[in-house]
């Protein structure tokens, strides 16, 4: 919609925010348009940032001034009724296959939202992970919007995430003890972050889950040589009060060499984005293997990049498939334009999409 060059971008924009707001909104929107006009002239890397400027001011704007989302008066129905979520199973093959969803989330409220509003089906569960040291507004905004839907909760304990941290891991399995006990006859479980979005609909994930016939999937493989620091010694999470989030909550490596794993369990490294099956998910929580490792893993680095795939490649586990390997490959502004990667065994990158795409 907003890969066109030119002014007519952003008049358009204009126009769409006029509909749907009104004048006052098109006044100081217009303005902030006609900046980026101005400064990105009309080629080249600005004048593409002029057009995402404008795409991302129609994109943002009800959540910008006066919030347009569930606070807005009217009620969930009227909230959920213009946000135009999906009501009723579009498909009796998506009723009879529900998902469960674990999200952990922390900042960009907007963001989660589109995300939350992608990936809803009224036949789904989903868990809404706070982390505890995230804004007050933001976390009543989460709980504002999951009292909106029945199969929507927020996890019933929160953590203070640190990323690479134990605490990551812990939020996740806070939301797979919740999912565990629904009546809810979830078939997958898949984890995500706020800042995620589906490029599948309900219907593909659901047939593509569908076809691996019961194995959970949590890829990874054997660790190179240079990770394996990151499991034979022991990190801490330093809990700061400094004004740099990074400085004031990281892991911070020890010179204390760490034990083998236990049951001398060969350790994986993946993938800390999963789908998991129920069964595999009972696993988790109640078999004593799973709860050594999680015990062994409270003082390694990114434990959630080796616990689930560790688990999974258990030998004597029927569930486990061992020849597909997934990869991603980095498509990053702090890189080169275009990066001609191919899938192989090795390699720990990420590909964003943002609106251009």
């Amino acid at each position: 919609m907003y890969g066109e060059g030119g002014v007519w971008v952003c008049v358009r924009a204009c126009v769409h925010i006029f509909v749907r707001y009104g004048w006052v909104y098109v006044c100081v929107s217009c303005v902030c348009m006609g900046v980026s006009v101005y400064v990105g002239g009309y080629g080249g890397i600005c004048g593409g940032m002029r057009v995402y400027v404008c795409g991302e001011l129609v994109v943002r704007w009800g959540y910008m001034w006066g919030c347009k989302g569930v606070y807005a008066g009217g009620g969930c129905g009227d909230y959920v009724s213009r946000s135009r979520y999906v009501t009723r199973p579009l498909s009796a093959e998506e009723a009879a296959f529900p998902l469960a969803y674990a999200l952990a989330l922390h900042k960009d409220f907007a963001t989660f939202e589109r995300l939350f509003r992608a990936i809803y089906a009224p036949q789904n569960l989903y868990c809404l992970h706070v982390d505890r040291k995230a804004p007050s507004a933001f976390q009543r905004a989460v709980a504002g919007l999951a009292a909106c839907f029945p199969n929507t909760f927020v996890a019933s304990r929160a953590e203070h995430v640190v990323y690479a941290g134990i605490s990551r891991l812990r939020a996740d399995l806070r939301c797979l003890q919740d999912l565990a006990g629904s009546a809810v006859p979830w078939r997958y479980l898949l984890n995500t972050c706020g800042q995620d979005f589906p490029l599948r609909t309900n219907l593909e994930v659901v047939r593509y889950l569908r076809g691996w016939q019961g194995h959970s999937l949590t890829p990874g493989n054997l660790p190179p040589p240079h990770a394996w620091i990151r499991t034979r010694y022991v990190y801490r999470e330093h809990l700061g009060n400094a004004t740099d989030a990074a400085a004031a909550w990281a892991v911070v490596r020890t010179p204390r060499r760490k034990a083998p794993p236990p049951r001398n369990l060969t350790i994986y490294f993946g993938s800390a984005y999963v789908a998991l099956t129920r069964p595999f998910v009972e696993f988790v929580l109640r078999d004593p293997r799973a709860t050594e490792l999680l015990a062994w893993s409270q003082d390694t680095y990114s434990p959630d990049e080796h616990f689930w795939v560790t688990l999974n490649r258990i030998p004597g586990r029927a569930t486990h498939l061992r020849a597909h390997t997934f990869c991603t490959i980095t498509l990053s502004g702090h890189t080169k334009p275009l990066h001609r990667g191919t899938m192989q065994r090795r390699c720990h990158n990420l590909c964003f999409y943002r609106q251009g795409n």
